[in-house]
């Protein structure tokens, strides 16, 4: 069997399949964010959270889970957690004593408002080797891919 050096590796059709590229794309994207973000001790999936929470008060938690494609009990988690750093608060409403309405607390807002600037200053990063339109276009496509797409 032949030695090969990294730059050799064939992936053949892999390489240009979308399931595969979107994948490295997130790694690319995750290590880039890891590296420049890591000061501030948020994963984007948190933040995210919290930005959809700051930006729709009072949401379902149930609703959010389905919108932002997470599993229940990591949400459950990820709540207890921004919960206890007194970020999120939960409300039981009076006409569906199972579902959990989220809103964030003042330091909640606080916080987001001051992550929120470095985070979209990252987000705008990306892509940097791109043209504007070259940008917009990609990220129209993507929308497009998303809401193509469904789980079967």
């Amino acid at each position: 069997m032949d030695a090969r050096s990294d730059s050799s590796v064939s992936l053949g059709r892999l390489g240009h399949d979308l399931g595969y590229l979107l994948r490295q794309a997130q790694i690319r994207v995750y290590e880039r964010y890891f590296h420049q973000c890591a000061e501030f001790r948020v994963k984007p999936g948190e933040f995210s959270v919290l930005w959809a929470i700051g930006n729709n008060p009072g949401i379902r938690q149930s609703l959010l889970c389905q919108y932002l494609v997470i599993k229940r009990s990591h949400m459950t988690k990820l709540v207890r957690a921004l919960e206890d750093q007194g970020y999120v608060e939960r409300r039981i409403p009076d006409d569906d004593r199972r579902g959990v309405e989220l809103s964030l607390t003042s330091e909640g807002q606080q916080a987001v408002d001051a992550m929120s600037q470095w985070f979209f200053a990252f987000e705008d990063s990306l892509g940097s080797g791109m043209s504007p339109a070259e940008r917009d276009h990609f990220t129209a496509l993507l929308h497009k891919f998303i809401e193509t797409t469904t789980a079967d």
